[in-house]
């Protein structure tokens, strides 16, 4: 009998027989359900300190996109989180540097939970806390809450980069900027999402360098979405949004040039006013602009910093990806081998050196015309 003839075969005595083949999850291990956003929050409220830091962040963020504050925002700190104690060691330093400069610049920590990746890897503190594949994203949800939480009372404003539409309800009361990366400024999801968030959002150029797919995104954000999403309680829903008017564009560079240069800018700029967005430009001084080189980054600010003292108020904010320790390492078997205070991911500056260029910044700002008019 041909393999045709058996299969026919066997579909006619299903058929009489009542079987019917499975069709789903066939690629599914193992369903869990995840803790209620509202029943983390329970645990893990929001205090009288964090909520102050994270209202008066937004406030401050938004101002500056609306150039009502002439400060630079500088959103500094890991690539991402991966030991909660050295990142309160972090946040412990900037407090400190941050009331040294905050005159002329608004600083905001990096505290990314999320990471995308282009093929596989660790992906974040979220899903997989203790670095081993367990994925045990309940510890990984609470271990982050409660950081932000710890991070915001010392006076900090958060930033991180949010990957999908679940996660945004277990911390996002906790962060003042948020970031839709270069991978998915074209997915409608993302847009979405970012309609209903709370707080400002940056959105990267694509990794192509080009920005059409950026400012779409800004444009579509800033109207209202319905979209399937989840409550408080973790129930499946549907989410209506107002739209986010509190949006502007991060230049990362492309694949094959970086795109900081005050013509990539002027050309940004270009786009944002056709597209009727305000020209409003942050530059990344890591990814592409920089090689992904850490010591690269430094060349971008100080470039960056030049066309501000040229006039270019246009730009207003910059990025930078540092940690205690310069560079990177890559992940043992053995996580306690871990080297303290060094990225897990791309390369960041060492903490002396992000120091040094929030100082050069702090003085550079002072000689331009809008702090001389302060």
């Amino acid at each position: 009998m041909s393999l045709g003839a058996s299969k026919r075969n066997n579909s006619r005595l299903n058929e009489v027989t009542g079987f019917m083949e499975r069709t789903q999850d066939l690629h599914i291990e193992s369903l869990t359900p995840l803790v209620p956003p509202r029943r983390l929050k329970e645990e893990l409220p929001m205090t009288a300190a964090a909520n102050r830091t994270v209202v008066e962040g937004r406030k401050a963020i938004k101002r500056i996109l609306s150039k009502d504050d002439p400060r630079l925002l500088v959103v500094v700190g890991p690539c991402s989180i991966h030991d909660p104690a050295a990142a309160m060691d972090y946040a412990e330093r900037l407090v400190k540097l941050s009331g040294q400069v905050a005159d002329r610049m608004c600083l905001v920590m990096r505290v990314y939970f999320e990471k995308p990746r282009t093929t596989v890897g660790w992906k974040g503190l979220i899903n997989d806390p203790s670095m081993d594949g367990s994925c045990d994203l309940h510890q990984g949800l609470r271990v982050s809450r409660n950081l932000l939480l710890r991070i915001n009372e010392l006076g900090v404003p958060c930033a991180t980069e949010l990957l999908g539409p679940v996660i945004p309800q277990y911390i996002t009361d906790l962060i003042s900027w948020s970031a839709i990366g270069a991978r998915t400024t074209e997915s409608q999801i993302h847009r979405e999402m970012a309609s209903g968030l709370s707080m400002p959002v940056g959105y990267k150029n694509n990794t192509d360098g080009g920005v059409d797919s950026a400012c779409n995104a800004m444009v579509a954000a800033r109207h209202p979405h319905s979209f399937i999403g989840m409550d408080l309680e973790g129930k499946i829903c549907l989410v209506r949004t107002t739209g986010n008017p509190d949006g502007h564009i991060i230049l990362r560079g492309g694949k094959d040039h970086p795109n900081y240069d005050a013509a990539s800018i002027a050309e940004a700029r270009q786009h944002l006013q056709k597209a009727g967005l305000d020209p409003a430009v942050m530059v990344d001084c890591s990814h592409a602009n920089s090689g992904k080189k850490h010591a690269r980054q430094e060349v971008v600010w100080r470039a960056i910093l030049e066309q501000r003292l040229e006039g270019d108020d246009g730009i207003i904010g910059l990025s930078l990806e540092s940690n205690i320790h310069e560079g990177n390492q890559p992940i043992p078997g053995d996580p306690t081998q871990l080297r303290y205070g060094v990225s897990v991911t791309d390369e960041c500056i060492g903490w002396e050196t992000t120091e040094r260029l929030m100082y050069l910044a702090h003085e550079q700002l002072g000689k331009t015309p809008a702090a001389a008019g302060a």
